[in-house]
């Protein structure tokens, strides 16, 4: 009878559609196309969605055959999910073999074993060839495997933890089969559509920096290796002809290498011969090089999106140097985003709060300074997460931290440069900003504030915060209550959710403008000013749960690609994209009327994507002016907001 193996994954977003089970697919790809135990096996994943209940997943892992081996990729959100079914697992099967894998259990054993009895087995580093081994030794001796002699994991030696020699990394990737080309993950659902939310994949793994909070792939301090172009290509292939929107790549520094040229090249290929992908989405290389202006280069010239990120992380000198990061180059930031500005090409940068030798005032002066250049800005609590510099350091940067309520991850409420007090107001600081600026509920007003109103971006953010901690309409009231004291990656778009869904609370921002922000201004700027939040609001992407909720003044258009929604005509006092753009060019002259009538259009799927900023992204709604004939003057098209 063949043995029974189960590979278990699961997102950390809760979204409508599925997230590719990449990690497992792997290993499945691996044992299926090895020659010696793939007749002996029976493989199957099970992909889990982040709001995935235990009882519902443990129906779906254990109603029918039993697993004789049951592999997990864990991460801080899983882990404890996993190791509960882990337990479910061992009273059906005591003589089943659980095995735990990834970033987040990788070198921890001691600490898994101690939380979770039921765990066998923790592979250390890249796991397909080390789980194959396991399979191997399994389909050998049967009941009692001994694990002893393969590398690359820890295992039970009776009270005490048995960890075998370290695993050696692939230097040829290829060896490991194409979970999409060799059929391990399924890609398309019972109407023959891409199953997927996006495309995950690799085009090479490793990352040769040592940043202090990270443990990229753990891999990080490596020399990078790279899958065969051909490969790629066949994969890139496979998504086209499936119709993939968005390709996202887990590469570490994408546009540091010449293959990610080719890669670029091969893209391009592929979008020309099937319309698709549309959009590809990175960790881009921290330091851009000529390499990283060709290829933003290519992908503009032929239409495909994509979010071009400034990893800063922080732009204040002493935290650099505690991060590993003060030799960087990634901080001559300005011409590039000048450059990115200047091809109308879209940027976002990323920072993180409560690393050791930032303040409150170098952290908020470091943002607005960011912000002037760069509206759309990802902010990130900072995390102590196993295997970083920062981890094995914690004493000297005095770190208190508290580990999340439906996660793993240990959230830094202190250090030696900041104080619990202030770690918890930067905490709420966060999570507006994130909902404002990262998630881009307003995009369009940042620089007119800044510029004409002389309102800073984090001013904008405390005076919105304030004011809904003030308020006393019962949804406000509702909505501040729910708000987490960690501004972990869900508080945020649990919060765009309740907005998006209440009128009420939108009022409440327009009534915020309308009090606050607006008297700000010049008093020959006022009439533009109302005009100003219209196109605001009517920017944002539509937000419906179904046909029958559409918003008040859209409607869903049918067209011969996929249907799009469209927006009744705007008629305003202003051109409110000339004044954006005068403003962008440093012209601060106050507007003059000139009647201009929009309609606005915002691709389909934005609530099933609501949960990825990056993605979120491509939702937005565009300005199209009408002419006198009622006819749009031109297709929208992506604007840049810098």
């Amino acid at each position: 009878m063949k043995k029974r193996i189960v590979l278990v994954q699961q997102a950390s977003w809760d979204n409508s559609m599925e997230s590719i089970p990449l990690a497992i697919g792997y290993m499945k790809a691996v044992l299926e196309n090895d020659a010696d135990i793939a007749d002996e096996i029976d493989v199957t994943l099970q992909n889990f969605q982040g709001g995935a209940r235990l009882a519902d997943m443990a129906r779906a892992i254990f109603s029918e055959n039993l697993p004789d081996v049951i592999g997990f990729s864990v991460l801080g959100w899983n882990i404890y999910q996993f190791g509960a079914l882990a337990e479910t697992f061992k009273q059906l099967n005591p003589d089943g073999l659980v095995v735990f894998g990834g970033n987040h259990v990788a070198n921890q054993a001691e600490r898994v074993f101690t939380l979770h009895s039921y765990v066998d087995v923790v592979v250390n580093g890249e796991g397909e060839i080390t789980f194959r081994n396991i399979v191997a030794e399994v389909l050998r001796s049967g009941r009692a495997p001994d694990l002893s002699s393969i590398p690359g994991l820890s295992v039970r030696n009776g009270s005490k933890i048995l960890t075998t020699r370290e695993q050696e990394r692939l230097t040829d990737l290829d060896v490991v089969p194409s979970p999409f080309l060799s059929g391990a993950i399924p890609m398309v659902n019972a109407k023959g559509e891409f199953r997927y939310d996006v495309a995950l994949m690799e085009t090479n793994r490793g990352c040769p920096y040592r940043c202090a909070f990270c443990y990229w792939g753990g891999a990080v301090g490596q020399k990078v290796r790279a899958f065969s172009r051909e490969r790629l290509r066949e994969e890139l292939d496979m998504f086209g002809f499936y119709q993939v929107p968005t390709v996202c790549l887990c590469d570490a520094n994408f546009g540091m290498l010449e293959s990610d040229e080719t890669f670029v090249e091969d893209l391009i290929d592929t979008f020309r011969r099937y319309g698709y992908p549309r959009g590809v989405e990175t960790s881009w290389a921290k330091n851009k090089s000529a390499r990283f202006h060709r290829i933003v280069t290519m992908l503009k010239e032929h239409g495909l999106k994509s979010s071009f990120t400034l990893s800063l992380q922080t732009l204040a000198d002493d935290a650099l140097t505690e991060m590993q990061r003060r030799n960087m180059k990634v901080n001559q930031w300005e011409p590039l985003v000048n450059w990115l500005s200047d091809e109308g090409l879209d940027c976002y940068a990323e920072l993180i709060w409560g690393a050791p030798g930032e303040t409150v005032s170098s952290f908020l002066s470091g943002y607005d300074r960011l912000a002037e250049k760069v509206s759309r800005i990802a902010i990130y609590p900072l995390m102590i997460l196993p295997n970083t510099t920062y981890s094995q350091e914690r004493e000297r940067h005095g770190f208190v931290t508290v580990r999340g309520d439906a996660d793993d991850f240990e959230y830094v409420l202190a250090n030696k440069s900041a104080s619990l007090t202030e770690h918890l107001r930067m905490q709420r600081f966060m999570l507006w900003a994130r909902i404002l600026s990262e998630h881009q509920f307003f995009r369009h007003v940042w620089r007119p504030l800044r510029m004409i109103a002389g309102m800073t971006q984090s001013g904008v953010i405390e005076s919105v915060r304030s004011w809904f901690d003030a308020s006393s309409t019962p949804a406000a009231a509702q909505l501040v209550d729910g708000l987490p004291a960690i501004a972990d990656f869900h508080a945020a778009t649990r919060a765009l959710r309740d907005i998006y869904a209440s009128a009420e609370l939108r009022a409440s921002f327009g009534e915020w403008w309308t009090t606050i922000a607006a008297p700000r201004f010049p008093v020959q700027w006022r009439d533009f000013v109302d005009d100003l939040y219209r196109f605001e609001e009517w920017s944002r992407p539509v937000y419906a749960p179904s046909v029958s909720t559409i918003p008040s003044g859209w409607s869903l258009v049918e067209n011969a690609d996929k249907p799009s929604y469209r927006s009744i005509e705007i008629a305003l006092s202003y051109d409110i994209e000339v004044v954006l753009d005068n403003l962008a060019s440093g012209d601060p002259t106050p507007p003059r009327p000139c009647p201009t009538t929009y309609i606005f259009q915002a691709p389909t799927g934005f609530i099933d994507n609501i949960e990825n900023h990056e993605i979120a992204a491509y939702y937005v709604a565009e300005p199209v002016k009408v002419r006198h004939d009622r006819s749009p003057i031109a297709e929208p098209e992506r604007h840049a907001v810098i």
